[in-house]
């Protein structure tokens, strides 16, 4: 514990320092190279590169290093990776922005160079006041990145509404995810979060990020600042549902700026919840998503048409409600009247081995919970909804 390289001491260090002036830090390190030689500077040269003013003039002592080497002990010890930029696996689309931070905090179930190995990462943003419009079209979204096949990691800022609806149907999906934080990556705000994010520390591939400090609380200003980092991690940013105003629309703004793809969900143009997006799109800024099949496509991605299983649908709806077995019942009676449309109860006993009395029962109690529908002549059919 506490074996940290020189320069990671110092990359933390510069962090602390230009924390809430990111973009000095990078020019810094485009400039001299390493942190380590930043700190070596003398005062004159420092002057020289921050201006006689400066505020940061002497910032670059012994304390800064040493308050950096006990904040990277206390971060291991709370499972909390730093990663610098310049270091192996600090994300290389982020380290394109100019104001990238000096150094990203990590907790996650993967060593860092399995996080950041050639993968695409897609930032999902938007009001926290999501509507049910905003909310179906996120989680399609999601769904039809999933079926794909590229699997790309889902990005977005544990907030409520746009974000948690992104996280959620990321980790439904099967796709890793990414939650940047506005506070210290001990910290997870809101509260109520506080199981979802200790979901994606846990899970390989997926992370809480933030260039905050340690014990960083969360204000006003952090979650403004903190949407370049989402805007930089993506490749793409897609804004689901904003107003003429907020997060969602600077990160996109940001996204922009950084020379990404931006797309938005059009609304209904009287809609003050769509006002943003339809801005962006009226402008040029972001590329309309017309269909999940519009966006994959754009994305460069295989669109894959969703297929709906209904058997796996009835086996959720019945777990724990009846046994294992009537479940595997079901799913042997839902597959055989997919593949024989319009089946009597009596073929249905023959297709699957049951007796009559059984089908009949379990047959019944699917008809009564909307998945078939029988006629008068006892035959079966899906019903039109899951068909």
């Amino acid at each position: 514990m506490g074996d940290f390289s020189d320069e990671k001491i110092c990359l933390c260090a510069l962090n602390r320092i230009f924390g809430y002036a990111p973009g000095t830090a990078s020019a810094m390190l485009d400039c001299f190279g390493s942190a380590g030689s930043i700190f070596r500077l003398g005062k004159d040269v420092l002057r020289e590169a921050l201006g006689p003013e400066s505020k940061y003039l002497d910032a670059f002592g012994q304390e800064a290093l040493d308050m950096a080497a006990k904040e990277l002990e206390e971060a291991e010890k709370y499972g909390i990776a730093f990663i610098g930029r310049g270091e192996k696996g600090y994300p290389p689309l982020l380290a394109e922005c100019q104001d990238a931070p000096a150094g990203l905090y990590v907790r996650s179930g993967s060593p860092l160079q399995c996080m950041i190995q050639e993968r695409d990462y897609i930032s999902i943003v938007g009001t926290r006041n999501i509507s049910d419009y905003g909310r179906e079209w996120c989680r399609r979204i999601v769904e039809a990145l999933a079926r794909t096949g590229r699997q790309p990691v889902i990005v977005s800022g544990l907030a409520y509404g746009t974000d948690m609806t992104a996280h959620m149907a990321a980790l439904e999906n099967g796709l890793d995810t990414i939650a940047v934080m506005a506070t210290g990556a001990d910290t997870v705000y809101p509260c109520a979060h506080r199981g979802v994010a200790g979901k994606i520390a846990r899970l390989a591939g997926s992370a809480l990020i933030s260039d905050y400090p340690l014990h960083t609380k969360a204000i006003a200003v952090n979650f403004i600042r903190r949407n370049r980092i989402i805007a930089g991690l993506g490749r793409a940013t897609i804004l689901v549902e904003s107003g003429a105003r907020g997060g969602g629309m600077i990160t996109a703004g940001q996204a922009f700026s950084y020379d990404r793809d931006v797309y938005a969900l059009p609304g209904r143009a009287d809609d003050i919840m769509s006002a943003g997006c339809n801005a962006l799109i009226r402008s040029g800024t972001a590329i309309p998503i017309t269909s999940e099949k519009n966006l994959t496509e754009s994305l460069g991605y295989e669109f894959r048409k969703k297929t709906f299983r209904i058997e796996e649908a009835a086996a959720v709806h019945y777990s724990g409600k009846i046994s294992p077995g009537q479940i595997d019942e079901i799913a042997g009676i839902l597959l055989a009247i997919k593949k024989f449309r319009r089946i009597s109860l009596q073929e249905l006993a023959e297709a699957t081995g049951m007796d009559y009395k059984r089908i009949a029962g379990l047959a019944g109690i699917l008809e009564n919970d909307g998945f078939i529908s029988i006629d008068l002549m006892k035959r079966c059919s899906i019903k039109g909804k899951n068909a």
